[in-house]
């Protein structure tokens, strides 16, 4: 399990630009005019994590092989899209497919560069967006009261809870706020909350971008993004568009020189992915052998067999044991035969809830 993150925002902040960079690719057209994106751009990235690579090292594993998430490139929405205005209609649908929205606010002066409000708000431009992904989202669940009552009223069991649901995001909603307010911090809460499709119930990352100057630190406009994101609950990072995509475009091994050239001690990827992780709650676990080290991305909270069942369906239905060992116990006895003399191999069963770093193999009947 990856993420699939759609990077959504008003025209000419910075999206596509973002998107090449992200991807090291030349798929999405960035240029300096409004609906540039005619056509959602997908692009599939390797998650940047240094425990592989040490695992890898330790077990003289053949091939390294890391967890992928999926960037969508979006295109432009404006005033009025939730009403078709734009084009509207078709990316609203878009954002729909998402496990998350990637929220590019433009947090630069730039004479050369036009703003489609007309001068650098990141407020107000955060605010036009999720106007938007609202009103489409209370038009949405409107016209879902009727049926829903019409059933929960008949004794339907599960249209009384779709009821409920729709109620606490309407309330929600006609006030102003959006539909991710209601959504709680237990798994089986946001999956109801995801059945409804809404919008506005998508977690949010705001990716500040700021000026070369400012991509260390941010600037005025990001700290105003920052204490947005802190009163809401979502998470915020601070990029340069414009150094991410000269990076791209570079050697693996004249990037860290060009990084410390700049004053970054890494890419704007690694925080964007770590940033979504914590958003989604997501956790890594590894499986490592000699012919490859390989990280799998799961759900925090999840449980022993069905994390074995994101390798495959027959391992989590003939599941027996997981044999673990933690990240740092594995590299601290340099292998599992270490771990297992240091009394560090733990043999866990169908309640173990797997731990971020852990390393695993599985047991399973055929």
């Amino acid at each position: 399990m990856g993420f699939k993150c759609g990077i959504v925002g008003l025209p000419n902040v910075g999206k596509s630009t973002l998107f090449n960079a992200l991807t090291q690719t030349a798929a999405a057209q960035a240029a300096n005019y409004p609906f540039c994106t005619i056509e959602p751009n997908v692009g599939d990235v390797a998650v940047p994590d240094p425990r592989l690579e040490i695992l890898t090292q330790i077990a003289g594993s053949k091939e390294i092989i890391p967890t992928r998430l999926t960037f969508v490139d979006i295109a432009g929405l404006v005033r009025g899209a939730s009403k078709g205005e734009g084009l509207g209609n078709q990316f609203l649908a878009n954002i729909r497919e998402c496990d998350a929205i990637a929220h590019v606010v433009r947090c630069f002066e730039d004479g050369d560069i036009t703003h489609v409000e007309g001068g650098v708000d990141p407020i107000r431009d955060i605010e036009t967006i999720e106007t938007e992904l609202m009103l489409a989202d209370l038009e949405s669940l409107e016209k879902r009261v009727g049926n829903l009552e019409k059933k929960a009223k008949g004794g339907d069991k599960d249209s009384k809870e779709a009821l409920a649901l729709v109620e606490q995001c309407l309330a929600l909603l006609r006030e102003g706020k959006p539909a991710r307010m209601a959504v709680g911090a237990n798994p089986e809460e946001r999956k109801a909350f995801a059945a409804l499709g809404l919008l506005s119930s998508k977690p949010v990352l705001y990716v500040c971008n700021v000026e070369e100057a400012a991509a260390d630190k941010g600037n005025d406009f990001s700290a105003k993004v920052f204490a947005r994101a802190k009163e809401e609950g979502a998470e915020a990072v601070v990029v340069s568009a414009k150094i991410e995509s000269e990076i791209a475009v570079l050697p693996q091994a004249e990037q860290k020189d060009y990084l410390e050239a700049v004053g970054l001690e890494e890419p704007g990827l690694n925080r964007v992915i770590r940033a979504g992780y914590e958003l989604l709650h997501l956790v890594t676990y590894f499986t490592v052998g000699p012919k490859e080290a390989r990280a799998w991305t799961i759900e925090k909270g999840t449980r022993a067999p069905q994390a074995a069942g994101v390798i495959h369906t027959d391992f989590e239905k003939g599941f027996i044991r997981a044999e673990t060992i933690a990240y740092d116990d594995y590299v601290s006895g340099k292998g599992e035969a270490g771990a297992r003399e240091a009394g560090k191999f733990r043999l866990e069963g169908k309640d173990y809830v797997v731990a971020d770093g852990d390393v695993l193999h599985f047991r399973f009947a055929n």
